[in-house]
């Protein structure tokens, strides 16, 4: 017992030494430790030992015990202060993030928003890009507004009085959701959206500081009186929304409603936005004209993009405004990046201005036909039960879930099984009326498709009856 006491002292007197020391300080010896704690040579050298194996002590036989080199103390990283600092989330702008991230190639893509490889014109595109990358006028500065062969084929494609001087050109669609709302709106305005509607444009006017106020839409499009009644009750001076194959719904805004929609936005004095972002892309039936085509006045706001119909890669859209608002949405446009990359432009108008543009947009209808059969054909299979919208044309098919089933949960049944669908209730900035899912054809070949439903087939049958989100509306 005495012994152990004299060890504890040992190792106690070296630990305060340690404690004041600097690694190297040479320890008392083992003599001096004897005396000063009155123990055995044993316990003296037991108490080194111990030490040494803990690592605080180095031992260097012949010369004595020395204070070992302390172990820097790893630094705990702790990043909890920045949910102070950067305050409440932003659900919409998280959600826009997952919609566009790059899945793992396994996965089978049932969700995308761009066309698929094979769909896309890569070696027509190639091809404009060398030729613009050769020409020495492409890497130098150019207008602000852009080029202006690409600003006079948007204006020709929206129609009505637009003009080239209307058009700017920008980097994609949501750069360009961006410009209008920054430089048409001040911070707390309100702008009405077609509910549901994408939910990146309402990410977009978020994040510039508006209040989003929903419209409810039918199969017909946005309902005119309930726009009138919004307007009124508002103030609201802005109404976004996609007359054709709305994203994600797929209505079409009826030839009956288009001009009862301009009535309602010329008797609030306010624009409204088309964005045209799938002229290119119908299925059945004639293409109709642009609501901007209608407007006498300059109330729309036109915007058209590249993207979603050519490549992922082409980010070319124009936005086009007459009279001062045209001249607004220059200004407000050269403060994101001054203007669209040269090379870039100098390609669009290559092969927007080739024949390789209209055998494109012919074997585009063709192939998103027979994927959008594939996709309703294998939904009526294997998945009855959903109650799918035929959409007559845009790359999206908006299915109606049986009560019972959560689509946020069915998301991450299926995503378990390697398949990427996105719930309906992000497309809603109110609370939704059901339970839905938007399904995309456009982005994958048919036998992805089909096999994509059989294997979210496979997740509804482990998931139905846990939950409901909802019911189904009345009708």
């Amino acid at each position: 017992m005495n012994e152990d006491n004299a060890a504890d002292r040992v190792i106690a007197s070296i630990n305060a030494i340690i404690a004041r020391g600097q690694p190297g300080d040479r320890l008392p010896s083992v003599r001096d430790l004897m005396g000063r704690h009155r123990a055995s040579p044993v316990t003296v050298q037991a108490a080194i030992a111990r030490l040494a194996g803990e690592g605080v002590i180095e031992v260097r036989p012949g010369r004595g015990s020395y204070v070992a080199a302390r172990e820097p103390v790893p630094h705990v990283q702790d990043l909890s202060w920045q949910t102070v600092a950067l305050g409440a989330g932003r659900p919409h702008e998280e959600m826009l993030s997952s919609l566009v991230t790059v899945p793992r190639p396994e996965v089978l893509q049932l969700s995308s928003g761009y066309l698929d490889p094979g769909l896309q014109p890569v070696a027509a595109l190639g091809a404009a890009m060398a030729r613009a990358a050769r020409r020495p006028t492409a890497w130098g500065r150019i207008p602000v507004e852009g080029r202006d062969e690409l600003r006079t084929w948007f204006a020709r494609e929206a129609g009505g009085g637009f003009g080239a001087g209307d058009f700017t050109v920008c980097s994609g669609a949501q750069p360009g959701l961006a410009t209008v709302f920054r430089g048409f709106c001040e911070p707390g305005d309100v702008v009405l959206v077609e509910v549901p509607t994408y939910l990146g444009a309402v990410a977009t006017a978020r994040d510039a500081g508006l209040r989003v106020v929903p419209v409810p839409t039918d199969s017909d499009g946005v309902r005119p009186d309930l726009l009138a009644a919004a307007f009124a009750r508002t103030g609201a001076r802005m109404f976004y929304c996609q007359p054709m194959y709305a994203n994600p719904h797929g209505a079409m805004l009826s030839a009956e409603r288009r001009p009862q929609v301009l009535d309602a936005v010329r008797a609030a004095g306010a624009f409204v936005i088309e964005d045209d972002w799938a002229r290119d892309l119908t299925v059945d039936g004639p293409v109709p004209p642009t609501l901007a085509s209608e407007d006498v006045d300059g109330h729309v706001v036109y915007m058209r993009s590249l993207t979603k119909i050519v490549a992922p890669g082409l980010r070319v859209a124009g936005v086009g405004a007459r009279g001062a608002a045209g001249k607004r949405l220059r200004t407000a446009r050269a403060l994101d990046d001054f203007y669209v990359a040269g090379p870039i432009q100098d390609a669009a108008i290559d092969f927007l201005t080739s024949p390789a543009w209209r055998r494109h947009l012919r074997a585009l209808r063709t192939a998103l036909r027979s994927r959008r059969d594939a996709l309703l054909g294998a939904l009526a299979t294997h998945l009855p039960e959903f109650r799918a919208q035929v959409p007559s044309g845009g790359l999206h098919v908006w299915a109606e879930l049986p009560d019972g089933l959560d689509d946020v949960e069915l998301t991450a049944a299926a995503a378990a099984r390697d398949v990427v669908i996105f719930p309906g209730s992000s497309w809603f900035v109110a609370e939704p009326p059901g339970a839905f899912l938007r399904l995309t054809y456009g982005g994958a070949p048919e036998h992805v498709l089909i096999d994509g439903v059989q294997r979210l087939a496979d997740a509804v049958r482990t998931t139905s009856g846990r939950g409901s989100r909802g019911t189904r509306p009345a009708g």
